[in-house]
């Protein structure tokens, strides 16, 4: 597996079993989301400061690889 992914976690008991950073009540969807808004890794590292920048580089390739899974195509609009 690979390291950075290693940091994304999934348990029933944090975030209702979404992936999480780190067993933190951080979802991935929700750094993610942050990210396509504009945030930089700076802004998140400074508003969330127990979170290191491999974390939020776990969540892209968390996304990457989500996404490589997926069967279905992507209709962009």
């Amino acid at each position: 597996m690979n390291a950075l992914l290693s940091r994304i976690t999934i348990d029933p008991q944090i975030c209702h079993g979404k992936p999480a950073i780190r067993h933190l009540r951080y979802p991935v969807e929700s750094m993610l989301e942050y990210l396509a808004a504009g945030d930089t890794f700076e802004d998140l590292l400074k508003e969330f400061p127990d979170l290191e920048r491999e974390d939020l580089q776990a969540c892209l390739e968390f996304a990457a690889q989500s996404l490589k899974l997926k069967s279905q195509h992507l209709v962009l609009a």
